[in-house]
């Protein structure tokens, strides 16, 4: 219980910029519950009326009523309005932070969680959040008022008869609790299972391709309505405990009520009141079953609110990229790997023992067979994964004495993969950090990547969007407009995944162009696929099992007549 107390501070320390509009909320919600505290005087006003047969007071009633209902929607659409500018607002810098954050985690949560479970915390548990922030807080502030206002009515009325309400307060508490532990049990399960939902739609809609040439349809379909059915269940479960626990508060309210009828039949208990009194004050206790109703019924918002906000806040603390360096040097390009280990989840070494030295502008290829660890090391390179031993050092400088900005704007990476984004050629170009090139900065570029050409022939150039991961673009298209990336990022160290094994003659005879274009005067490390890279490579390095094998120049390699003599006759027999 603890612990949900500090969840909830937290939460509300959220709306601590708006107590201004809070205020607001408070004078409406305040006069709403004036108006229901006036209901029962009005009764009494006119009853009391009637008996004496006061006119001029009668006269008033209709007015009155008129006045009544007034303040009663001027407060709730108050109350209402500037709680819905509270919760909005809430919404949008939640997410602002989640989003924030998302972006300042490691690699290695992109790998441990799908992208599915990652888009469900930032659209549907935020949005549960506010729930148990502001949407609950209204209906406490609203209904907690009204409660408030018409005990404190009973009690100036007769307060022992009142004292009978708070015998029954305990089985009440008892109620709501035994409901808010299911809850929030089956909250979790529901995020969770929305989590799985979002996943198969975005594996389904990534992989439509696949999907349809291999008539997936009716397989994805059953995914997903086994992970919709999940989320179902877990929902019409709350739905059960929800309208369980709702009519159980209101028996015991009732036979509250109905004990205070009882006593209050009894002339001796009330003694010398009034009809007006009277009726009044069984209207008022009449009057307080609605907000405690909807006190009760608040508590599955909270509940949901309650574990989305562990969700959220568990991915907000976090721990961030470590950025521990402080030194921002010009690098040169000269790179020492000195008894590297890269180990995995304690057991699987991926990098063992790598020592090597690659001096400023060399061109060193890395080839070796699948998982021989040859993307492991360039991702320690730019600090996606973080070395277990050893150590690397960038101009003499240890890597993590780097900052961790200046490091990657000095490292221009081309993967295997090519991402792309939804935007124009001329964006997906001067991306990022390369925002603000010049347009023959750009054009440049493209010209050096061999993309210029086909990107004139484009319906807008330059100025073409080219649609999600940009499929409107071949492959060889799209591998070119991240060469000219690279290129225009004009860094010290290029990394390149040559993969060029899926493209046709064409295509590889310019990306092999464009290749060569981006490696001079750098420091360049190719995860090498093809012969004639390799061959004009300073330094082939042989990798197996994240270790060297071999290391030489071609000619050498080959009068060993090792490992890299086999794969380059196997290449060559291709």
């Amino acid at each position: 219980m603890n612990q949900d107390f500090k969840v909830y501070l937290r939460l509300v320390s959220y709306l601590k910029p708006y107590w201004g509009i809070a205020l607001f909320v408070l004078l409406g919600f305040g006069i709403n519950a004036a108006t229901e505290v006036s209901v029962a005087k009005l009764l009494k006003f006119i009853i009391d009326a009637i008996q004496s047969g006061n006119r001029a007071d009668l006269d008033w009633f209709p007015a009155l009523i008129v006045l009544l209902i007034f303040f009663r929607g001027l407060g709730l659409f108050m109350g209402g309005y500037f709680t819905a500018v509270i919760s909005r607002s809430l919404v949008f810098s939640i997410r602002q932070e989640v989003y924030a954050k998302l972006l300042r985690l490691p690699s290695q949560y992109y790998l441990d969680n799908s992208s599915g479970h990652i888009t469900a915390k930032i659209m549907y548990n935020v949005e549960q959040v506010t729930a148990a922030s502001s949407e609950s807080l209204k209906v406490v502030v609203k209904d907690g008022l009204i409660t408030l206002g018409l005990f404190g009515y009973l009690l100036y009325s007769n307060w022992r008869l009142t004292l009978c309400i708070f015998i029954f307060m305990p089985l009440i508490a008892f109620l709501v609790r035994k409901a808010s532990k299911r809850m929030r049990k089956l909250s979790i399960q529901v995020q969770n299972t929305m989590g799985d939902v979002n996943h198969v739609v975005q594996e389904s809609v990534n992989g439509q391709a696949v999907v349809k040439s291999f008539v997936g349809e009716e397989n994805e379909q059953k995914r997903f309505y086994k992970s919709s059915e999940e989320n179902l269940k877990r929902g019409l479960k709350m739905v059960v405990v929800q309208n369980l626990n709702s009519p159980l508060v209101q028996l015991v309210m009732a036979i509250a009520m109905s004990v205070i009828v009882w006593l209050a039949l009894r002339p001796q208990i009330l003694g010398d009141t009034s009809s007006g009194e009277f009726v009044a004050y069984i209207t008022a206790a009449g009057l307080l079953a609605k907000p405690i109703k909807s006190l009760t019924d608040v508590n599955e918002k909270l509940q949901r609110g309650m574990a989305a906000a562990y969700s959220v806040f568990e991915l907000l603390d976090l721990p961030e990229e470590a950025n521990t360096g402080t030194l921002k040097p010009k690098l040169r390009g000269a790179i020492q790997f000195d008894h590297v280990e890269l180990t995995y989840k304690k057991t699987v070494h991926a990098i063992q023992d790598f020592s090597l030295n690659i001096q400023a502008g060399q061109t060193v290829a890395l080839v070796g067979r699948s998982g021989a660890g040859k993307t492991s090391l360039v991702n320690l390179l730019v600090r996606f994964q973080e070395i277990s031993k050893g150590q690397i050092y960038l101009d003499d400088i240890a890597i993590r004495d780097i900052e961790l900005g200046c490091l990657r704007s000095q490292v221009a990476m081309v993967n295997q993969q090519v991402i792309l984004f939804d935007r124009t050629v001329r964006a997906n170009i001067a991306y990022g950090q390369l925002e603000n090139a010049t347009d023959d900065e750009v054009i440049a570029a493209a010209k050096a990547a061999y993309a210029h050409d086909f990107i004139m022939d484009l319906p807008k150039g330059y100025d073409t969007p080219i649609g999600a991961q940009g499929l409107s673009l071949s492959g060889g298209q799209r591998q070119r407009i991240a060469i000219a990336r690279a290129i225009l990022k004009n860094a010290p160290i290029l990394i390149l995944d040559e993969a060029t094994s899926a493209l046709d003659n064409e295509s590889e005879y310019f990306i092999q162009k464009a290749f060569d274009e981006a490696m001079q005067d750098r420091t360049t490390i190719v995860i090498a696929h093809r012969l004639s890279t390799i061959e004009n490579a300073d330094l082939i390095v042989v990798m197996d099992k994240g270790r060297i094998i071999e290391q030489g120049s071609h000619a050498e390699l080959l009068a060993q007549h090792g490992a890299y003599y086999q794969l380059h006759q196997r290449n060559f027999e291709e």
